[in-house]
């Protein structure tokens, strides 16, 4: 039997100086950046998924159609960071990612990424639907104790800090 799959896969990375403002904040456009490659890396990792070659292979790929994004806590020039991902919703041709940013013991939350994609024909970028073997894999990927609702962003952010905050306070 195959071993299961990591659904909420984790890498830390650098906050980098040339992506921070002049008060050492990381710029709020480039956490997009951050949480995009974290997840392109993981996808990479740990699903030996590679979105480019997906794109030529099956002449189709996900384009994001929506972000909903809470910064929360600064992340700071030099500082490591914790990027955690984890698919929270797909149907037949979209899929909702939640990112999280933390610091570096996960134990405090910076910022918070769902981002909304639909999986398209290239290049003419009209909606198709998952393949049966990407359904599987999303299947297997989707991360069930978290109830995706579109209109829930927020309610999922006050969650999760008060999670973090209990688990800090032990």
């Amino acid at each position: 039997m195959a071993a299961a799959l990591i659904q909420v896969p984790e890498t830390t990375h650098r906050v980098r100086f040339q992506d921070c403002d002049m008060l050492g904040h990381l710029n709020n456009a480039r956490y997009l950046d951050y949480f995009l490659n974290a997840r392109e890396e993981h996808a990479l990792r740990h699903y030996t998924l590679n979105l480019g070659e997906l794109a030529r292979e099956a002449g189709a790929g996900w384009v994001i159609t929506k972000h909903c994004i809470a910064y929360l806590r600064p992340a700071r020039h030099a500082e490591t960071v914790l990027i955690r991902t984890q698919l929270i919703h797909f149907d037949n041709s979209n899929l909702v990612v939640e990112m999280q940013m933390l610091r570096e013991d996960g134990l405090q939350l910076k910022a918070v990424l769902w981002s909304e994609m639909a999986f398209v024909r290239l290049p003419g970028g009209t909606r198709t639907e998952h393949s049966d073997a990407l359904m599987d894999l999303l299947e297997q990927l989707d991360v069930e104790d978290v109830s995706y609702d579109p209109d829930g962003f927020d309610e999922r952010v006050r969650r999760l800090r008060k999670e973090l905050k209990r688990e800090r306070n032990g």
